[in-house]
C-alpha cells in the first residue's frame, strides 16, 4: 500500500489529532512510497535499524521515535548515525507514543492487560491514560508480582507487603511513575509501571498501595507489535516484530 495511506490510516485509527504529546505523531523520516513489509519494535534505535533494514522492511513502526520536545534539534552524534541509516536505506519511520498507550484495544496498556489477565473497569488520571482493573482471583502481592514477572520475562521490582491479598489493579505502561499517586487516589491496591523513581517508595510505604516496577520496556512491547498485525491481517501486509532487549 502507499506509505500515505497507511500514515493516514494509522493517525485515524490511534486518533493522533486528540493528543498533545511530546514528540510527532505519525511518519517521522519518509522513506520509499509503497509499503509491502513493516517491521515493529519498541524503540527505533540503531539496533532495531539494522535489524529492519537486514529483514528488508520498507517501513519501522515503534512506540518511540525521535525529535522529542526539548531535544537538541542538531542533527549529530546517535541522532546522524541512526537518521543517515534509514534515509540510505530509503525506509520509514513511523512513530506513535501517547496515541498509542491510549488505544482500548491495541494500545499499550489495553495490551497489557491482556496478557496480565486483567478485567479492566475503568479509566484514571487528568488525561485517563490510567486504567483500572481487577483480577479474575485474588492472590497476595508476592504471587502477583511472580506473575508479571513471569509474563513479562523480567523480575519486577516490587515495593509493599507480600502478603497485602491484591484484588484491584491500576496500570500504565512506560515511565509513568508520576501517575502513581493519581492510582493510589482512585483506590486500587497496586499500580503497575515500568519505571521507579526515589519518592515511589515512601508514597507505597504510606498510602498502603503496593508498586510494581515491570519494566519500561518490557511493558510496552505488546502494543506496537499488536498494531503491526492488526495491519498484516486489514491490508495483507508482511509484518515481523523484532524485539531488542533493554533491561530497563
Amino acid at each position: 500500500m502507499k506509505t500515505k495511506e497507511l500514515e493516514l490510516y494509522l493517525n485515524d485509527l490511534l486518533e493522533v489529532p486528540r493528543f498533545k504529546d511530546y514528540c510527532p505523531n505519525g511518519l517521522q523520516v519518509q522513506g520509499r512510497p509503497e509499503v509491502t513489509h513493516i517491521v515493529t519494535g519498541v524503540t527505533a534505535s540503531l539496533a532495531l535499524i539494522d535489524a529492519a533494514i537486514e529483514a528488508g522492511a520498507d517501513a519501522i513502526l515503534v512506540h518511540h521515535g525521535y525529535f522529542w520536545k526539548n531535544e537538541d534539534a542538531r542533527v549529530i552524534g546517535q541522532k546522524h548515525a541512526r537518521l543517515k541509516k534509514l534515509l540510505a536505506a530509503d525506509l520509514n519511520l513511523m512513530a506513535y507514543h501517547l496515541p498509542l498507550d491510549n488505544h482500548p484495544e491495541l494500545g499499550n496498556n489495553a495490551q497489557l492487560a491482556l496478557q496480565l489477565g486483567l478485567s479492566p473497569i475503568g479509566r484514571f488520571s487528568d488525561d485517563q491514560l490510567g486504567w483500572t482493573g481487577t483480577l479474575l482471583q485474588p492472590m497476595p502481592l508476592k504471587a502477583f508480582a511472580a506473575h508479571v514477572g513471569g509474563v513479562l520475562d523480567r523480575e519486577p521490582l516490587t515495593i509493599g507487603d507480600p502478603d497485602q491479598m491484591i484484588r484491584s489493579v491500576g496500570w500504565c505502561t512506560g515511565g509513568a511513575q508520576g501517575y502513581f499517586a493519581a492510582a493510589v487516589d482512585a483506590g486500587v491496591d497496586v499500580y503497575i509501571s515500568g519505571e521507579v523513581s526515589e519518592p515511589t517508595t515512601h508514597l507505597a510505604r504510606e498510602s498502603g498501595v503496593a508498586y510494581i516496577a515491570a519494566g519500561h520496556h518490557a511493558t510496552e512491547r505488546y502494543g506496537i507489535r499488536a498494531v503491526g498485525e492488526h495491519l498484516a491481517q486489514r491490508f495483507e501486509l508482511r509484518h515481523t516484530f523484532i524485539d531488542i532487549p533493554n533491561p530497563v
